[in-house]
């Protein structure tokens, strides 16, 4: 099903023909003295409701879709009060913008760690007709939908990274090209009900409970080692600096022993997490 225009008219002059009809056709059964007068009545009054079965209001950003005796004849999506076909059955849909919040979903990322997710989906109907017609509820088909889009991208996914992979996008850490991925598999989903996904984004994102309080241990770990990384290049730098300085101005004569000494204190002073207490070296007497 495809959404298509549908014959229309102003509904103001069709209701005041209407009106008029009906009127007209209840004076002439009331006083006409003749029977042929009597029925000119009836029909005109019977014309009047048939015109008034016709007469349809569209809300502001809606749309009517209209069949005739089980066939799709169109839809409406101008605004105010129209005369269309008569007798049709006439079914709004909202063409407005919609927020679909899923619930919590317990689902395994790329390395198999279970996490809790939740997303948010701001989509609006395109088509009316398929909307109606394609899917038996469109908006528990949005639903059912992204909840299934949504396992299936955090699936693809790792929570964090921990180890290299292929694939480096994580979920914690690269929301918005996770976002416009997940995007992009929504409206392939969505095609079908005529409905256009605006934007999906996560908006809860945390480990199971029965292994957070151990990812948490490892994501504290794994922060406790790359500092100690920068401190070590760090410290790495300023021996290195050190002993080219004294080298270069010729300020003490060092061998490779004390050279090995040297580096061996300054790397414990500089990298040490505790103050370090220094120990005067004033000669020997020998």
């Amino acid at each position: 099903m495809r959404e298509k225009s549908i014959f229309k008219m102003n509904g103001f002059a069709a209701l005041v023909i209407a009106i008029l009809c009906v009127v007209f056709g209840i004076v002439l059964i009331a006083t006409g003295p003749t029977i042929p007068e009597k029925v000119a009545g009836i029909l005109i009054v019977l014309i009047g409701l048939v015109i008034a079965t016709s007469l349809t209001i569209v809300q502001p950003n809606e749309a009517k879709v209209l069949t005739f005796f089980g066939t799709y004849m169109g839809v409406i999506r101008e605004q105010g009060l129209w005369a269309t076909v008569p007798f049709t059955f006439k079914r709004s849909v909202s063409l407005r913008v919609t927020n679909f919040n899923s619930e919590r979903l317990k689902v395994n990322d790329l390395e198999g760690n279970p996490i809790e997710i939740a997303a948010v989906v701001v989509y609006k109907v395109r088509d009316a007709a398929s909307a109606l017609f394609d899917v038996e509820n469109y908006e528990k088909f949005i639903q059912i939908q992204s909840e299934t889009g949504i396992r299936h991208i955090a699936s693809r996914y790792a929570y964090d990274t921990f180890e290299n992979h292929e694939n480096n996008l994580t979920l914690r850490q690269n929301s918005d090209e996770v976002a416009d991925v997940l995007v992009y598999d929504l409206q392939r989903r969505l095609d079908v009900a005529g409905v256009d996904v605006i934007e999906a984004r996560i908006m809860h994102l945390a480990y199971s409970s029965e292994i957070a309080s151990a990812m948490l241990q490892r994501q504290q770990a794994q922060a406790v080692l790359s500092a100690r990384k920068v401190i070590v290049d760090g410290a790495v730098g300023l021996v290195k600096a050190a002993i080219d300085q004294l080298t270069e101005q010729e300020i003490v004569e060092l061998d490779e022993e004390k050279k090995a000494q040297m580096v061996n204190n300054l790397m414990v002073a500089i990298v040490s997490e505790k103050g370090t207490q220094p120990i005067i070296n004033t000669g020997s007497i020998y």
